[in-house]
Formats: structure tokens, sequence, C-alpha cells
């Protein structure tokens, strides 16, 4: 379902990527040349699944309660996602040392 005309989103889209990331018709392409079928919604499904186990992890860790909403809504900020992205990075550049 596409959003009514003239919606505001407050917290941004994380499809929209700079000159780090992919988008998610990007991911899906990528997929499809690995032997993976996927289509662009079914990468942002996958992706959003990734990221609600992080919101989930990290709200256990902090011993905080969030509702499933609260999670899902965490899971797909794009504030949330950027972060995530630059821990992995993070890992990533040490485990290469």
């Amino acid at each position: 379902m596409s959003m009514p005309k003239g919606a505001r989103i407050e917290r941004g889209y994380a499809t929209v990527v700079d000159d780090e990331g992919e988008n998610y018709r990007t991911i899906a392409e990528t997929m499809n040349k690995l032997g993976h079928k996927m289509n662009h919604a079914s990468a942002r499904n996958w992706v959003l699944r990734v990221m609600k186990k992080f919101a989930v992890g990290f709200a256990e860790a902090s011993q905080e309660v969030h509702t499933e909403e609260e999670l899902d809504a965490i899971a797909k900020s794009p504030n949330f996602q950027s972060a995530i992205s630059e821990i992995v990075q993070r890992i990533s550049v040490e485990d290469s040392r």
C-alpha cells in the first residue's frame, strides 16, 4: 500500500543511501546473482528481520522492556540501521587486522 499523498515520515527512509551501503533493489540483484531468488520487497523484509533481532538483543542487554510495535519501529529507524552498520563495519575492520 502506498503512502497517502502528502504524507510525511519523521524518521526518514532507510533505503536512501549516500556513498556507502546498498538499497533494497541492489541487495536483491546481488542475491539473485548468488543464486538466491529475491526481489526488493523480500530484501527489505530480510533486512528488517535482522534489524529486529539486533533491537531485541540490545533491549535485552540493557534490560529494557519494549512492545513488539516499539521494536518494529526501532528496527525500521534509519538511525538505528546506520548505527548497526557502523558497528558491523568496525567489527569487520578489527577482524581483518
